[in-house]
């Protein structure tokens, strides 16, 4: 199956898309509070995410995907960092990912095998269904996320 295989390509390489994502975050302006966030703590995160992608997407039970994204926004809610710039952090995981998977995707696939020809349509539908997983998960994730950050919103002004 093509999507097991570019899990497995995006696992692999988990390490150099999680350099050009905290470049990104780095330089982005929509990312500008992110530098609060120990840079050791951010990347483990971030290469957290792409090396346990096969599990979050495979799994359609939601509860790992929930406890590390809840984690995730109410910690960056304690880091003082505007929701709308962790939301956009995911979405630039998304964006990084999606990216690398049209990039790399038929050029890694179609190999010596057949024709181009006759394997470009069902190489085009792994695609498609890989993106199709990648934005169900990255739509959980943002869900989750979102509900960390109010929770620990919420938590605060209890206290006060």
């Amino acid at each position: 199956m093509l999507s097991a295989r570019l899990i497995e390509l995006i696992q692999t390489h988990a390490e150099s898309l999680t350099r050009d994502v905290l470049k990104n975050y780095a330089t982005n302006p929509r990312t500008r509070h992110w530098s609060v966030v120990p840079a050791a703590e951010l990347e483990q995160r971030v290469i957290s995410t792409y090396r346990n992608l096969g599990n979050w997407i495979g799994d359609p039970r939601e509860e790992a995907v929930q406890a590390e994204y809840e984690e995730w926004g109410r910690k960056r809610y304690r880091n003082g960092i505007p929701l709308s710039e962790v939301v956009f952090a995911v979405i630039l995981l998304k964006q990084h990912l999606r990216k690398y998977i049209r990039e790399h995707g038929l050029v890694e696939h179609v190999g010596g095998r057949q024709s181009s020809q006759e394997i470009l349509p069902v190489q085009l539908y792994g695609i498609q269904e890989m993106n199709y997983l990648v934005g169900d998960f990255f739509d959980k994730a943002i869900y989750h996320l979102a509900r960390g950050y109010e929770m620990e919103a919420r938590a605060a002004q209890g206290t006060r």
